[in-house]
């Protein structure tokens, strides 16, 4: 899932037909790599000075910025981007052609890019971004108006090297995250990239106003874990609400039997193991205290919400539940906050789906009036299909299916875009 190439799946529907179309990422790397016709990274457990063959050739790095993690429509472009931070690469919507950098990147101060998962608010058509790297101070952030320009930046000082993932963000602010998982400082003096779960050292949330200056910065501490994804936040008065999947094991141990490199990565891909729930954060901007608490009992990760009430109070998200020992999507849950309610659909043993987005109603009135889109892996049937699902009662099942021409692989983020979106013709 980290080392391979990205490729985006699309498929558009208009006028009562369904079509469909992938292509991959034509990145720097993936470029280099076509030209000569062989691997010149090592990949996420590789080390580059073991890879050097008799003829000379060296790997070029451990990792290819591949953008292949997650994918947002802005400005009228897909924009993709890696979760080890890299270029955010722009593709045409209606051939998914990659048509270069986003030029408003070269301006953002991160030197090593932009992170994957930059979050888009619907209403203002801002794009808000972020950037880690090994280098002070540490983190970066900014904004990104609805023309795809770099309309303001600022540094957000971290006590060393970190490995956040994901942001949030609401109608007045931006919230950005320094967790107590990251690469062992010892070992990265040595150029060993290993992470390590420090079980005494607090979470702690940055809230900054989304236009504001460093010092602006209002630092909130919370209890340990490792938070993958955020599903939304929002402002309660002097409150400000996130919700995210609260690691209960961040570290967990190999299993029973488990040999090798991958079984020791996967460990951190398995829901089961890391216990990952949804939870709830409330920072106090009057008084500067955290209060916390769980939402569920179920592990899941992968969260959405309907994007029209991204960074306002949502009622409804949409989950992903995860295949014991994989890292596979084995069913969906409509997860209700006003009531606690959990409404589950499983796709069947051996069908596997991706992170699904919600899809407004024309003309819609509630938060949850639309549509779940999600593509599926059947390795039963050896076939992908798209089902679509009534928001409103997701236990039904599909309301449709799109037969793919191919199996696809099993993905990961995904996102949706209304017609609105593309650029004129």
């Amino acid at each position: 899932p980290f080392d391979g190439d990205g490729m985006l799946h699309q498929i558009a529907f208009a006028d009562g037909r369904a079509s469909y179309r992938n292509r991959f990422v034509r990145t720097d790397g993936f470029l280099a790599e076509q030209a000569e016709a062989a691997s010149l990274w090592t990949g996420m457990l590789g080390h580059p000075e073991q890879s050097i063959r008799e003829d000379g050739w060296g790997a070029r790095g451990r990792m290819k910025d591949a953008s292949s993690t997650d994918v947002v429509v802005h400005n009228g472009k897909a924009l993709t981007t890696f979760w080890q931070c890299g270029d955010p690469y722009e593709l045409d919507l209606r051939t998914l052609d990659t048509t270069g950098k986003a030029a408003w990147a070269r301006h953002f101060p991160s030197p090593t890019g932009v992170s994957a998962h930059p979050k888009l608010d619907e209403r203002t058509g801002e794009l808000l971004v972020f950037g880690y790297g090994k280098e002070a101070p540490y983190m970066h952030y900014g904004v990104v108006g609805a023309d795809g320009r770099l309309e303001h930046s600022i540094d957000i000082p971290l006590p060393g090297p970190r490995l956040p993932h994901d942001m949030a963000f609401t109608e007045h602010y931006a919230i950005l995250n320094d967790l107590p998982l990251f690469w062992d400082p010892d070992l990265l003096a040595q150029g060993i990239h290993l992470p390590r779960f420090f079980p005494d050292v607090p979470s702690r949330f940055a809230v900054v106003p989304r236009r504001g200056t460093t010092a602006d910065i209002r630092w909130f501490e919370a209890e340990p874990t490792y938070v993958l994804h955020w599903i939304n936040a929002y402002e309660d008065g002097d409150e400000v609400v996130l919700d995210g999947f609260f690691q209960h094991d961040p570290s967990p141990r190999k299993r029973d039997g488990a040999e090798g490199h991958m079984a020791s990565v996967y460990r951190y891909l398995d829901l089961e193991q890391l216990q990952a729930r949804p939870h709830r954060w409330r920072f106090n901007l009057r008084t500067g205290e955290t209060r916390e608490e769980p939402l569920s009992d179920r592990i899941m990760e992968f969260g959405m919400v309907n994007g029209t009430v991204a960074g306002r109070r949502h009622r409804y998200s949409y989950d992903m539940t995860g295949a014991p020992g994989w890292f596979l999507f084995d069913g969906l849950v409509k997860h209700d906050l006003a009531t606690g309610r959990e409404e589950r659909y499983a796709f069947g043993e051996g069908v596997f789906g991706s992170e699904t987005p919600f899809a407004p109603r024309l003309g819609a009135t509630a938060e949850d009036d639309g549509y779940l889109v999600t593509f599926t892996t059947d390795m039963v049937r050896d076939c992908s299909e798209c089902l679509v699902f009534d928001a409103t009662d997701v236990t039904a099942g599909p309301i449709a299916r799109v037969r793919l021409p191919e199996r696809i692989s099993s993905g990961t983020h995904a996102c949706w875009a209304p017609a609105s979106a593309l650029p004129p013709v």
